[in-house]
């Protein structure tokens, strides 16, 4: 099945990154624009920061086009960071704080990065690589590392206006490395133009920012939460931050900010369900309770729809290829069995349902989502091979993802090709399973993945985590499913853990449970 209406590529239209920094700035500057613990900047204050910043990158050797690896944490230079490379014309390298000093290292070696510039909180890590490569520039924001220097006090010397760049539209901006499921390293490349087409396309489908608006950041600004900053920055709203997720500080930021807006993932959700303060938290300015990234399970969502309800509730199905909304789920939505869907598909979004021929499959049946939009990436950097798996040369993205659409237009995701079980020749899809051992009321959380089997070649395996003071057996457990589910779709194996493995950015780590868990 298909929704799209040609055969050629979209091409890049309208204005730059570069441009819409410019017009936030102009239109509403003496605002404010950035909170962060008792500090705030106004867009004029971001402005000439960034520009500060952008004159100082230059100076310190950083050449337009080059890329600079950015180790820094959610705080009151994030923003400004980011614009700075912007209008610097720099290719900006994210590295998430959460990993390896070893992934850090691979990502800077392969992406060519001579540079990087690191908040003083993660001092540590950024000598720990000044030690691994010797060579590597490193930039403090408010410090600095012996014989090297801080950036931060470069940038209060440096002019206040911006540097004079020539960029083009497909001008890589940002190189940001995801592994999703397959376990390889991919490093998605974003231009002027698809960044600008981000914002566009959350402007367009999924929120409608006005000038007293206020977002509330808790999870790492270099996913998707970052990409929120630029439509609250055009309309003059408020990007609040909080150096990390804790539930208790964030329900307090909701109140204390008149926050309208927060973006989840599910495992955040969750935590805020748990807490104590959820229900006694004041949530009057709160409109858009925003989540994606991985599946919502239904039994965490219907009962945070019950405390906080429905018409606040917006999903978004998106990848960091082609971010953010390629399908909406809206609040009227959220009912029955639409809580199993990811939406209906995004207005300036093409979607192609595709067998394993890449031919269109017939209405009702399940296929790879194929994607092309606007806000589609580049591709990946220096990888040719896995670019020829994933993008065509009609401009259609191969996300991996199995689903159907329904006969009003929603598309219900099975789960992620890489992810699917395949058990005595049928195919099990773990977002279902999971689904339905979450309504147990002993379950916190789980997560179902397949194991090697000498009879099934993979056996149905959930890792659970038990609510605390409850008990539960494998017998009961697997008892309840049948109940629920094909008997070929149960679990024949649960694993009672502590805690579940989960990527850096908060999603399940099925790739990670495997390892742990596969037969020795």
């Amino acid at each position: 099945m298909s929704i799209h209406n040609s055969t050629q590529p979209l091409q890049a239209h309208g204005p730059t990154y570069l441009e819409l920094i410019r017009r936030g700035a102009q239109q509403h500057g003496p605002r404010v624009a950035i909170e962060f613990q008792n500090q705030t900047l106004s867009f004029s204050e971001v402005d000439t920061l960034s520009s500060r910043l952008a004159n100082a990158m230059q100076a310190a050797g950083m050449a337009a086009h080059q890329r600079v690896g950015l180790l820094i944490s959610n705080g009151l230079y994030s923003v400004p960071v980011d614009f700075a490379c912007v209008k610097a014309a720099l290719n900006r390298v994210p590295l998430n704080a959460r990993i390896s000093l070893q992934e850090h290292l691979k990502m800077l070696t392969s992406t060519g990065c001579t540079h990087l510039i690191y908040s003083a909180d993660l001092r540590d890590r950024a000598q720990a690589l000044s030690a691994a490569l010797p060579s590597l520039v490193c930039l403090g924001l408010d410090d600095a590392l012996p014989g090297q220097v801080d950036l931060m006090a470069q940038a209060q010397s440096a002019s206040a206006q911006a540097p004079t760049v020539v960029i083009k539209p497909d001008d890589v901006v940002l190189t940001l490395f995801t592994s999703g499921t397959t376990g390889t390293l991919k490093a998605a490349q974003h231009t002027q133009a698809s960044y600008a087409a981000i914002c566009r396309n959350v402007m367009l489908n999924l929120i409608d920012v006005q000038p007293d608006d206020a977002m509330l950041h808790a999870a790492s600004m270099i996913h998707a939460s970052g990409t929120f900053v630029l439509p609250f920055w055009l309309r003059g709203a408020r990007t609040v931050i909080l150096s990390s997720f804790e539930p208790k500080n964030f329900l307090h930021a909701i109140e204390k900010h008149r926050i309208s807006a927060i973006n989840l993932v599910p495992t955040m959700l969750q935590m805020l369900l748990e807490c104590e303060d959820f229900s006694s938290t004041n949530v009057a300015t709160l409109r858009s309770v925003i989540y994606g990234a991985s599946p919502m399970p239904r039994a965490t969502l219907t009962k945070a729809m019950a405390a906080w309800g429905q018409h606040r509730f917006w999903q978004y199905y998106g990848q960091t290829e082609v971010p953010l909304c390629i399908c909406v789920l809206r609040p009227e939505h959220h009912t029955g069995d639409l809580l199993s869907a990811c939406g209906q598909v995004s207005l300036d979004v093409e979607v192609r349902l595709v067998d394993e021929n890449g031919q269109d499959v017939a209405a009702g049946m399940p296929g790879e989502v194929l994607v092309r939009a606007p806000s589609s990436v580049l591709g990946y950097y220096d990888a040719p091979e896995l670019n020829a798996q994933t993008f065509d040369e009609q401009g259609w993205v191969h996300t991996r993802d199995v689903g159907l659409f329904d006969d009003n237009g929603f598309l219900h995701l099975k789960d992620r090709t890489s992810d699917m079980i395949i058990t005595g020749g049928y195919n099990v899809y773990p977002r279902e399973v999971e689904d339905v051992l979450l309504t147990h009321p002993a379950i916190l959380e789980c997560a179902v993945f397949g194991l090697p089997d000498s009879k099934w070649v993979e056996a149905v395996t959930a890792a659970v985590v038990l609510r605390p003071g409850h008990a539960l057996s494998q017998d009961e457990l697997i008892q309840y499913a049948l109940e629920q589910l094909a008997s070929y779709k149960k679990p024949t194996r649960v694993l009672f853990v502590d805690a579940i493995a989960k990527t850096a950015v908060g999603k399940l780590n099925r790739k990670e449970l495997k390892r742990l868990y596969a037969p020795q």
